[in-house]
């Protein structure tokens, strides 16, 4: 071999091994552009976990069926967060967000956990700047922190609704059913998850709206015996039980009222009763109470999207969503796409520009729009609900069916009325 051979022959080997090299970098982003990456972080094996995954899951397959986004196909990758455990592990958590930024390497991040783990994570995206979606949490301070400090917190939205939104959505429930009732004395009963919003829940209603409360009590989660609790309310002349239960004791709750013939109507958030399931489970006991629910999971059709998606999910998980999983399906099916089409880009500070100018039907409502402190908007003038925005709704058990019962114009347009239970009371 020649000097000259060897010297050619050298530099084939570079030149194959540059190509090699280019060749495998291509292909890799040839596989980055290819899909766009959602990464699911929830205690996946749990109910609000799962149900996200699920609601997220949907929305892909359906867009991918679709031909995509940007021509690009959605894949959706989970890491449990554990955030359903009574330990709730920030080390978890925290762990599992890295893995999915830094091994999944995902575009867009969905999560419905709260505290102690939401703030960390808005700390972690804004270090990445990687876009995070907040479906289920409700506290207030999350979308502060975008006002407080815009460029750091930017990347954070939430598409469920605030503490706020769900404050005054059953304030002005009760003024509804002031007006349709007549009834003024409120007793107030709630499990440990709302043992601290209960009591100010009541002092409003009581300073803010002249309700007279004549009964507050909480009780612990794994409660099976409520006739001390319903004979105290009985004794105070409450004409109005409102419950915030969101455990599996709501079941034995309305049993127990059912069966006592209570006098007084029972109207608000009872999370095991209010959704489509809620007739089985009570054994048709729930008929004429009242909760606090989504139109998905009660199966009213708010928007045109919200019984194809009630229906999808049925057809996909054999089973009717709860809220976490309509939130979660309706950030990607609606929200996200949607800003992706009007941004034609992945690029994060133009996906961010068009979620902030998002306008658009979803399962929960009628025009989707964010606030400047990227929350959801809702209908907060108490005085002035835009039904259009979400709402929060209140449905009463009739007969097998849940009939929406506020705000009150939907109300209207359905036809429905209020009905009293079929025993004595003060309703008589």
């Amino acid at each position: 071999m020649t000097k000259i051979q060897a010297i050619i022959i050298a530099v084939i080997v570079i030149v194959a091994g540059v190509i090699g090299v280019v060749y495998f970098y291509s292909i890799e982003d040839s596989e980055t552009e290819e899909t766009i990456k959602i990464g699911v972080l929830a205690d996946l094996d749990m109910l609000l976990g799962k149900s996200c995954w699920e609601g997220v899951m949907l929305a892909a397959e359906q867009i991918n069926a679709e031909g995509g986004i940007l021509g690009r196909t959605i894949e959706v990758v989970g890491e449990d967060s554990d955030w359903e455990s009574p330990t709730q592990d920030v080390i978890i958590a925290t762990n599992a967000l890295n893995k999915l930024l830094n091994v999944h390497k995902v575009d867009y991040l969905i999560t419905p956990d709260g505290l102690p783990m939401i703030f960390s994570y808005q700390d972690t995206v804004s270090e990445h700047k990687k876009i995070l979606f907040g479906v289920c949490a409700t506290d207030d301070r999350y979308t502060q922190r975008v006002l407080d400090d815009y460029q750091k917190y930017k990347y954070y939205f939430r598409t469920f609704p605030n503490e706020t939104h769900t404050f005054l959505g059953f304030c002005d429930s009760l003024l509804s059913l002031r007006e349709y009732s007549g009834f003024n004395k409120i007793a107030f009963l709630a499990d440990d998850w709302f043992s601290e919003f209960q009591p100010l829940f009541a002092d409003f209603m009581s300073q803010g709206h002249g309700f007279e409360v004549v009964y507050q009590d909480t009780f612990i989660s794994g409660t099976t015996d409520f006739s001390s609790y319903l004979s105290a309310v009985e004794e105070s002349g409450a004409e109005v039980l409102h419950p915030w239960v969101n455990t599996e004791a709501g079941i034995l709750l309305v049993k127990e009222w059912y069966d006592r013939q209570c006098p007084f109507v029972v109207w608000g958030y009872n999370g095991y009763v209010g959704d489509a399931g809620g007739w089985e489970r009570t054994d048709g006991k729930c008929e004429y109470t009242t909760n606090g629910g989504m139109p998905v999971t009660a199966g009213y059709p708010l928007t045109s999207q919200t019984l194809p998606m009630r229906n999808a999910y049925f057809e996909r998980w054999a089973k009717y969503p709860i809220h976490v999983a309509a939130t979660g399906y309706d950030t990607l099916r609606f929200i996200l796409y949607d800003a992706l089409e009007r941004a034609q880009t992945t690029e994060t500070e133009a996906v961010i520009a068009a979620l902030e100018e998002t306008s658009i039907e979803t399962s929960l409502a009628r025009d989707f729009v964010f606030t400047s402190s990227h929350d959801v908007m809702g209908s907060e003038d108490i005085n002035n609900p835009d039904e259009d925005y979400m709402v929060g709704m209140m449905f009463q058990w009739q007969n097998r069916e849940l009939v929406p019962m506020t705000p009150q114009k939907i109300k209207e347009e359905e036809g429905a009325t209020y009905l009293f239970p079929d025993w004595s009371g003060p309703w008589d």
